[in-house]
């Protein structure tokens, strides 16, 4: 075993964390917290909930909502532009995986020079970022214990994975009533990323003892829990264990990063602005089939987390129930199995395909992958027969 390192923020979890949302921010010394959400989690409420908490604090705030999904490099500018116009100090964010990035690339500009685009890659950020606490509101991307931020380059057409220690935020708060004003359909594809997640995570060749339990543990939830959560949004117990997944989940990729999935995702993300989670949804039975023959015990642990019988069964039988699993929660949800509905045409897999390989991501997947390989997963994706 060699040498790793393992990293997370100081974690608040529970009913009502959200209550504490201002007392972290004094002990973190805030004077004045740049708030960072969208438009769809001001309206649920959880922003106005947090902003009283705030002011029970005597913490003076900013409220910025001027994002999308899969956020952009010419929105992250603004939002530095009105961080340092309103004399903040500390930054929070409130939402899924978009407000959350979004705020964590506010935090890195506001102390560090130049663009967003020039932190593409691997510890590029030389400047401490400013206190940030993160909150989510789905279950979900993980992005508040993660190094990542990822961010769309709306001249390339391309998602920009941005990984750095400094951005893993200084304190996540979790509070699973949060995932109760989510509907069915966001609640499927932010439980199937964290499926995704958790198995990147664990077949990656990052992948350490301390991660592996993450991941597991994770994987387990979702098998048992992401059913019941999409069918009510009203099962708090349900609530409860997706938001301990996507916790667990996130603190795994976090330490051993992700696989061809994302690095694909990322593609389709960035060039046609797609719901991520949808996106990894669809892709996960494709790729898993295609790295099932460089770890085939870890896809028997996989089997064996989502409560698959493989006694008696050849290792690659075992191994192989990992994935018809994943297909069939996928099926349950509602969720495509392919790409054909999704704007997608077959002229664009060469751009994507190339770029995938590039990803950071792509380089801790556990099979080698070449432009080809990328081209033809993305084939089969979309039911493209050339």
């Amino acid at each position: 075993m060699g040498i790793f390192k393992f990293m997370t923020p100081e974690i608040i979890f529970g009913t009502n964390a959200l209550s504490q949302i201002g007392e972290s921010l004094l002990r973190l010394g805030a004077k004045k917290v740049f708030v960072v959400s969208d438009k769809g989690v001001l309206n649920s409420g959880w922003v106005e909930l947090a902003v009283r908490y705030l002011k029970d604090c005597k913490l003076d705030y900013c409220l910025w909502t001027e994002l999308t999904s899969n956020p952009k490099d010419y929105e992250v500018e603004k939002g530095v532009r009105t961080y340092v116009e309103s004399g903040c100090n500390s930054v929070v964010g409130i939402g899924g995986g978009s407000a959350i990035d979004a705020a964590k690339s506010v935090a890195l500009l506001a102390t560090n020079s130049g663009t967003i685009q020039q932190y593409e890659g691997v510890d590029l950020v030389t400047r401490p970022l400013p206190p940030m606490v993160m909150v989510p509101t789905t279950a979900g991307s993980g992005s508040e214990v993660s190094q990542f931020s990822i961010i769309r380059n709306s001249k390339h057409k391309v998602k920009m994975t941005i990984i750095s220690k400094s951005l893993i935020p200084d304190i996540a708060i979790i509070d699973p009533q949060t995932l109760m004003t989510k509907d069915a359909r966001l609640t499927a594809h932010t439980g199937m990323d964290v499926l995704s997640h958790a198995i990147e995570s664990y077949i990656s060749l990052a992948a350490t003892p301390m991660t592996e339990g993450y991941s597991l543990q994770a994987i387990r939830l979702v098998a048992n829990y992401l059913r019941p959560s999409v069918a009510s949004q009203h099962n708090r117990e349900a609530k409860e264990a997706m938001a301990m997944a996507s916790l667990q989940a996130g603190i795994a990729f976090s330490n051993s990063i992700l696989g061809a999935v994302h690095a694909m995702s990322h593609q389709l993300g960035g060039l046609l602005d797609l719901p991520h989670g949808e996106v990894n949804s669809i892709l996960l039975p494709y790729v898993l089939e295609y790295n099932l023959i460089s770890c085939p015990e870890k896809f028997k642990n996989i089997s064996e987390a989502f409560g698959e019988n493989v006694e008696g069964l050849s290792l690659t039988a075992a191994a192989r129930k990992a994935i018809g699993a994943v297909k069939e929660l996928a099926g349950d949800l509602g969720i495509s199995d392919s790409l054909s509905g999704l704007n997608l045409k077959e002229e664009q897999i060469d751009f994507m395909s190339h770029n995938a390989v590039h990803d950071a991501c792509m380089t801790t997947n556990p099979r080698d992958m070449k432009v080809s390989d990328v081209k033809m997963l993305f084939r089969h994706a979309l039911g493209s027969d050339i």
